[in-house]
């Protein structure tokens, strides 16, 4: 018996975005980007903020985000390498230090429910790259969580 694959391409399952949040709460809404605008002028690295925005994206699951920052990502310099291995960052050797403390933090706050964020991930953490630099990374993760938390309940679909 022969094995043909179809040219055919299979239906694709198109969800409908739900609402425009700019639209029903634009006051609400301009807040967050505020915030986006504030870590935006701080010393937060783009590598650094590329990194916890698509990995916070992968772990919520978040397709609207994930493909937008990963966008992103490759248009400020970052590898499609690194991007591809980012689900797998404890095995990957393509992540400095610093990077590996920022991924186990965010993946810290994001999963926050199942065991809070642990001491040794805070302690490693502050150690690599200080309070201060800590703090902004905290802002960023819970921000794209914020996005993310948006995007999936809008029912955002990517282009």
């Amino acid at each position: 018996m022969e094995n043909t694959i179809s040219s055919a391409a299979p239906d694709r399952v198109v969800p409908h975005s739900r609402f425009d949040l700019t639209a029903v709460e634009p006051r609400a809404y301009a807040g967050l980007l505020l915030m986006h605008k504030q870590l935006s002028q701080s010393g937060l690295s783009l590598t650094h903020w590329d990194l916890i925005n698509v990995r916070t994206s992968q772990l919520n699951g978040c397709a609207f985000c994930l493909l937008q920052h990963s966008q992103e990502a490759i248009e400020h310099g970052e590898t499609e390498q690194r991007l591809h291995a980012l689900p797998a960052w404890r095995e990957a050797p393509y992540f400095t230090a610093e990077e590996r403390a920022i991924l186990a933090f965010t993946e810290e706050v994001t999963l926050i429910a199942r065991h809070h964020v642990a001491d040794a991930v805070y302690a490693e953490a502050v150690a690599l790259l200080g309070e201060a630099y800590l703090a902004q990374v905290l802002l960023a993760v819970v921000a794209m969580n914020a996005w993310n938390r948006l995007g999936i309940a809008q029912r955002k679909v990517p282009a």
